[in-house]
């Protein structure tokens, strides 16, 4: 059994080819000029790797939210699911896969293998394909064909796919394939890099060229070449900066013209990265201050967090069990990038019983305490009860008496 088939099995079924989606991927196609792929470059990996790393710790949970009240974690097999989605990796490896496929092809797909008998999620894959087909069943349902890198190909249902997607724009599946917009780009990272590599290459080129006025032997062209070298030009030479020939040799200097790509256009370039990537330097780079993480977070994890839910929460439960509140909830706890004075701050939260102890603990990287997943509340700050009129349940009693 090869690896594909262990972790993807055989879905069989004969469904009609409706639209073909290629993705971008380490193999390289011939789909860009470069003659490589976008996952090679070391700016594409630095733009792409702390959101990566940042969906990779969002934490997946399993709630049930209805008129009986809230449950945390109801189904432990969900719970297990979720932090060991298959034997081959972690949950924060599966998502960080995810997260890279994602912006590398604006789509990324995950497949769910169910229990056999009662249909219950019990493994989710990552699935790493280089091209994706969308095909059409007899009764209208829908497929997608997959094929690899060893020239192997997979069908499975589109409802035991978990599909994120940005760029969603014209097809009606699939985001919009990046590759159109970064053509340019690697083209021009690619023109400066080489652009260095041969100015470095001709730094060792002729300087000098030396004409003998008579005819020489080879060995003693050779060996005047090196005396006019260690005379003039080595550094521990009496005579560096000047040079003297005499009538047998005209010695000429030779200037080579290279192109050296300056600061500013490198930089330039490089912006234009960060913003396709919706990145920056101090994201990049872990420079980043409180406002600037936060900013960040809301603007480009938070987005990928509620698509994940919603993915997860669509394909692993039925239309029923979404009914009965059951869903996937992808929480982070964004305030571990807050500074001290921040995060002292909430203490306040834990007083009024909307942190835990345990909660802020962990925001304060702290172990868990016995007793610390309660809500505590503070005297002064108890509930607020209709009715009293008393003035110190924050009701207006003082105001009544004067109608």
């Amino acid at each position: 059994m090869g690896i594909f088939d262990f972790m993807f099995g055989k879905k069989a079924g004969k469904p009609q080819e409706v639209y073909k989606y290629k993705m971008i991927n380490d193999i390289g196609e011939g789909f860009y000029s470069w003659n490589g792929t976008i996952f090679k470059s070391d700016i594409v990996r630095a733009c792409i790797r702390p959101k990566a790393r940042a969906i990779g710790k969002l934490m997946g949970k399993h709630i049930r939210d209805n008129k009986n009240g809230f449950v945390n974690s109801p189904d432990p097999n969900i719970k297990m699911l979720l932090k060991d989605p298959n034997p081959l990796m972690s949950g924060q490896m599966l998502q960080e896969k995810l997260a890279i496929q994602l912006e590398l092809n604006n789509n990324a797909f995950a497949l769910i293998k169910r229990d056999e008998e009662t249909f219950a999620p019990k493994e989710i894959y990552p699935v790493p394909a280089l091209e994706v087909e969308m095909l059409e069943g007899p009764l209208g349902d829908m497929y997608l064909r997959f094929y690899f890198e060893d020239g192997t190909k997979m069908l499975a249902p589109y409802v035991d796919i978990i599909h994120l997607r940005q760029d969603f724009n014209k097809h009606n599946l699939f985001g919009d394939n990046p590759q159109e917009a970064l053509i340019d780009l690697m083209d021009i990272v690619t023109t400066i890099d080489q652009g260095i590599i041969k100015a470095i290459k001709n730094s060792n080129v002729i300087r000098w060229l030396l004409k003998f006025n008579q005819t020489l032997r080879p060995e003693d062209i050779t060996k005047e070449t090196e005396r006019f070298v260690n005379d003039f030009l080595s550094s521990d030479s009496k005579t560096v900066g000047a040079a003297a020939v005499d009538a047998k040799a005209d010695a000429k200097q030779v200037d080579p013209k290279t192109y050296v790509p300056n600061e500013e256009q490198m930089k330039n370039t490089t912006e234009r990265f960060y913003d396709f990537f919706n990145t920056n330097h101090q994201i990049v780079q872990s420079k980043y201050s409180e406002d600037e993480w936060n900013a960040y977070y809301e603007s480009v994890i938070e987005p990928v967090a509620m698509q994940l839910a919603n993915e997860f929460t669509r394909k692993i439960f039925s239309r029923t069990e979404r009914g009965h509140g059951n869903s996937i909830v992808f929480e982070s706890i964004s305030l571990q990038y807050a500074s001290m004075a921040t995060k002292l701050g909430l203490e306040k939260m834990v007083d009024r019983g909307a942190l835990t102890p345990n909660e802020w603990r962990k925001i304060m990287n702290l172990a868990p305490v016995e007793g610390g997943d309660k809500p505590i509340r503070r005297l002064d700050t108890a509930e607020v009860k209709g009715g009293e009129k008393d003035g110190q349940d924050g009701t207006e009693g003082a105001d009544d008496s004067e109608d």
